[in-house]
């Protein structure tokens, strides 16, 4: 039968007409794509790193340019791209002139946007640290690039005011004392790229010391980035590089401000019309052009360990920039890390620090309680009278710092005969007080257990082994009226105090800086820090106590109550963080632990995991320690390594990776270097 379309005229006359507009319309659609496809001219070929969480598909794929979008479709920019049916995310990283492909490309579907938010170096950083964490880059790249705000993208960037210049004499005034402190301010103004672990004294005014070597490296026409563990020290290197280099000369990179402004501070780096950048962990991947500094505050804080894949660490993301880009590197803080001590005996960078005399006149350490200590239980062992007198004498000229570890009003209760915990009688759970007027309740399920008695001997008194902040304030409200006694902790915490006479009562790390100093800090329970399992327990409890003790004034008096002969309690005596340090990293070489080694864990369902141990080819020299149950239906194990095999366990991790992902097997959670273990 003969196709009425074949012959128009057998058809009605507006028929035909309909027709005949419908062909021209699909010629012209034809006819535009036909155009839009076109290739541009120059470099023809986009290579485009798709958003895609799939470990073997991490690679960058080439797309055709069309012409409409050659001036557009610069390195570094959003872009979108079919990709298997679907419409895809992607930056685009390079063009080039022709593709390996044999066939042919599927043109961009369009670009995004034209500002160009994928810096080279941090393209190249994340293939390294994805490498290195046995990850994909497109994991690293939603944490090194900020959402898109596209109102925010359209606004200019006001350039940075005039600079007044550098204080050379100020900046070696407020490092005199950490030595050779102003030597390494003088090779950073001359351009050069010095690496330091520095271990700054207490009572220190670290901030400025930091604003200080910014400025120097400010002024030899180069870039900073400053890394610290959250907003708080964030505010404080704010305000000290606002009053060293003045206003309107750097941002600050923290999720806490916001989208927009968050963008808008992230668009003013990406520009280059500002140059230094102060931020949390997210700020390590800022695109600071010249980058010459690079500073870590506290990098044993765990705040600096991303909790998301692939897992970096600042330390290491900013070291690696350090290698990359020629930087000088500042890894500081009041206690040394083993990674830092690593760093010096590897002679990668150069000691930074206080001299004895210095630390002498600064502060006074000691340790009250030694007798009753050993005896936990013991009500007076937790606060002697040593620790009162202390306190009130420092109530005369100041405020006083009591740090205690744990957060509520009572967190444990036990038999007050026998010491047997005490638990509740629906779940097992650990019973607690919320407050003096609440009966005990359960912790995990909520139940009141008013008329609790001891499973044991039957006693139906009950004690506080273990107080929070909230109790210790009320029992020093109660022994030092007329005194103000505040908080800080958890949600509810204070920034900064005011220099009159106070307690204060803070968690570690809740801490607020008080004006002018503290004029003595008390830690309390320390036996409960060293108590954790945990690899860096040791390490963790000396850095807290550290920190806190570090808020005194010069002259001050710190009391840690505790085991006088434990060795992180008279490290704190001494103020020895370096031979601290220094015997943990001998001790962690001789039982082949990081930083000597390199470990990695992988974490999962039980035959996951043992599917993963099928597939991993793992250096010669592996030990595979495990695996080990974790209860809730997963297990672990652990793989050690000695340190020069790190890259090649990495390259295995990635290849198991990819290898799971390509065959679509259940998925486990491998992290390299994990931060505790």
């Amino acid at each position: 039968m003969t196709d009425p379309e074949e012959q128009p005229e057998l058809l009605p006359g507006m028929v035909r007409a309909s027709v005949k507009a419908s062909r021209a319309k699909a010629r012209a659609t034809r006819e535009r794509k036909a155009a839009a496809a076109e290739p541009a001219a120059v470099d023809p070929v986009a290579r485009v790193l798709v958003d895609l969480p799939l470990a073997h598909l991490d690679r960058p794929f080439d797309y055709a340019v069309p012409a409409a979008m050659a001036q557009d479709a610069r390195p570094g920019v959003r872009v979108k791209v079919r990709f298997a049916g679907q419409d895809v995310d992607g930056y685009l990283v390079a063009r080039a002139a022709e593709s390996d492909h044999p066939g042919r490309l599927a043109p961009l579907r369009r670009v995004v946007s034209p500002e160009p938010v994928l810096a080279p170096q941090v393209e190249a950083l994340s293939a390294e640290l994805a490498e290195r964490y046995a990850g994909t880059r497109s994991d690293v790249l939603r944490l090194a690039v900020p959402a898109r705000h596209a109102t925010t993208e359209r606004e200019p960037t006001p350039a940075a005011p005039p600079w007044a210049g550098p204080d050379p004499a100020a900046g070696e005034a407020v490092w005199a004392g950490h030595e050779p402190g102003p030597a390494y301010l003088r090779h950073l103004a001359a351009g050069a790229s010095p690496r330091a672990v520095w271990t700054a004294a207490p009572a220190t005014d670290w901030p400025a010391l930091v604003a200080h070597a910014v400025a120097a490296t400010y002024a030899s026409g180069r870039g900073s980035l400053v890394c610290v563990p959250d907003h708080k020290d964030v505010a404080r290197v704010d305000a000290a590089l606002t009053d060293v280099l003045g206003e309107g000369q750097h941002v600050t990179l923290t999720a806490d401000s916001g989208p927009a402004a968050r963008y808008r501070d992230f668009l003013a780096v990406s520009r280059g019309l500002r140059r230094v950048v102060v931020g949390t962990r997210g700020a390590a991947f800022a695109p600071v052009h010249d980058l010459g500094l690079v500073v870590v505050w506290d990098d044993g804080d765990d705040l600096h360990a991303e909790p998301r894949a692939p897992y970096p660490h600042t330390r290491e993301t900013l070291l690696l920039r350090a290698e990359r880009e020629g930087a000088a590197a500042l890894v500081g803080g009041f206690v040394r890390t083993v990674e830092g001590e690593y760093l010096l005996r590897t002679g990668w960078a150069h000691e930074l620090g206080a001299t004895r005399e210095e630390v002498r006149r600064r502060v006074t350490v000691t340790v009250a309680g030694d007798a009753g200590f050993r005896d936990v239980h013991a009500r007076a062992a937790r606060m002697p009278r040593e620790v009162h007198q202390s306190i009130r004498d420092a109530l005369a000229g100041g405020p006083v710092l009591v740090q205690t570890p744990r957060l509520g009003y009572v967190n444990a209760l036990a038999c007050e005969r026998c010491r047997t915990p005490a638990r509740c009688a629906t779940c097992q759970g650990p019973l607690a007080l919320t407050g003096p007027t609440t009966p005990p309740g359960c912790r995990w399920c909520g139940t009141l257990a008013e008329g609790w008695a001891c499973p044991e001997c039957g006693h139906r008194g009950l004690r506080a082994p273990v107080l929070g902040d909230a109790r210790t304030a009320e029992e020093l409200g109660r022994a030092f009226p007329g005194t103000t006694v505040r908080t800080s902790s958890g949600d509810a915490v204070v920034a900064t105090v005011g220099g009159r006479p106070q307690v204060v009562v803070a968690t570690p790390g809740a801490e607020p800086v008080a004006e002018g100093g503290y004029a003595a800090v008390v830690l309390l329970d320390t036996w409960l820090l060293l108590s954790r399992i945990d690899l860096r327990a040791e390490e963790e409890a000396l850095r807290r106590w550290a920190n806190a003790a570090a808020l005194v004034r010069p002259g001050g008096r710190v009391v840690a109550v505790g085991d006088a002969a434990h060795p992180a309690l008279q490290a704190l005596v001494r103020w020895d963080p370096a031979g601290f340090a220094a015997r943990e990293t001998a001790e962690r070489v001789e039982a082949h632990l990081p930083p000597a080694s390199r470990l990695a864990t992988i974490t999962g369902e039980p035959g996951a995991v043992d599917d993963a141990l099928v597939l991993l080819d793992a250096p010669p020299e592996a030990e595979i320690l495990g695996p080990v149950d974790l209860g809730e239906g997963e297990s672990r194990v652990v793989v050690r390594v000695p340190r020069a095999q790190g890259l090649a366990l990495a390259h295995a991790l990635g290849q198991l990776q990819r290898a799971r992902s390509s065959r679509k097997l259940d998925a486990v959670r491998i992290q390299v270097d994990p931060p505790t273990l």
